[in-house]
């Protein structure tokens, strides 16, 4: 259990771009194929901008084609919260940090049946990324295990 206070402050928010902003407070949604992550392929831990809550790791990351990452599962499910959305008229699953209550994105039902079946549509402009060997030094250290079996 990391023993980290993850949470939403006012300087953290002020921290974030204007994107960012758009993307976690606003519930907004950036542009696919055009954001930080959608194709990162480095190992590491994908962290909440707002609180640095751990949310995703790269070994769950894959290619869905939709041009935003894409995740099987949280690395912590009690970070995630999901929310019903109605915002488009149709019925979809929002993804918020738990502790800050940032929008990340998505979760959708059409994922690889052999992960799971889920597909984690997340938001780069929502997402901080600690490559795996910066994992000790950011305070993550103890997810490097999960890095270790992959």
């Amino acid at each position: 259990m990391v023993s980290q206070d993850y949470r939403k402050s006012p300087e953290a928010i002020s921290r974030l771009s204007r994107e960012q902003y758009r993307v976690t407070q606003e519930a907004a949604t950036e542009r696919p194929f055009n954001n930080e992550y959608w194709d990162n392929e480095e190992p590491g831990l994908y962290v909440d901008v707002v609180s640095g809550e751990p949310l995703f790791a790269s070994v769950d990351k894959y290619d869905s084609g939709t041009g935003w990452p894409t995740f099987s599962r949280p690395i912590e499910p009690k970070n995630v919260v999901e929310v019903q959305d109605t915002s488009l008229g149709g019925v979809r699953t929002e993804v918020r940090s738990a502790r800050a209550g940032s929008h990340l994105g998505h979760v959708f039902d059409d994922g690889p049946i052999e992960t799971g079946g889920l597909r984690y549509c997340m938001n780069s402009a929502a997402l901080r990324f600690v490559r795996r060997d910066d994992l000790e030094r950011e305070g993550y250290g103890e997810y490097r295990k999960v890095f270790e079996r992959s």
